[in-house]
């Protein structure tokens, strides 16, 4: 699991943002907003990233449904466990990771420590 491209990134935003499955067309109108893109780039990377695994479509006319298989919180969970694992010292990459952390995010993390602990204990 490794970051997305910027196109990628931005088309995954929009797809993030949306109440439920969109089109290419919504896709591509809502970055027109932010950079020129052809409509048939969105569709090329709309396409990638189901072949990659990230989208799921489905049939709408003569049309695709697009929507994402995970979570924006999924997908950085993701990548964070990734480079966990690819740190070596875990010990030690954790500690540099909760060292660059501000107040709010390392009360965030013990939260969410908490959460998980009740959690096991319960299960």
């Amino acid at each position: 699991m490794r970051g997305f491209g910027e196109l990628e990134a931005a088309v995954m935003r929009q797809l993030w943002a949306a109440d439920g499955p969109v089109t290419v067309r919504h896709v591509h109108s809502a970055l027109s907003d932010e950079r020129e893109l052809a409509y048939t780039t969105v569709l090329t990377v709309m396409d990638k990233l189901h072949r990659k695994g990230w989208l799921r479509r489905q049939p709408h006319g003569r049309a695709h449904l697009y929507q994402p298989v995970a979570t924006r919180e999924q997908h950085g969970a993701g990548l964070m466990r990734e480079a966990l694992t690819d740190s070596g010292d875990r010990e030690r990459t954790l500690l540099h990771f909760v060292g660059q952390m501000t107040l709010d995010e390392a009360a965030a993390l013990r939260a969410a420590l908490n959460t998980y602990e009740r959690k096991i204990a319960d299960g």
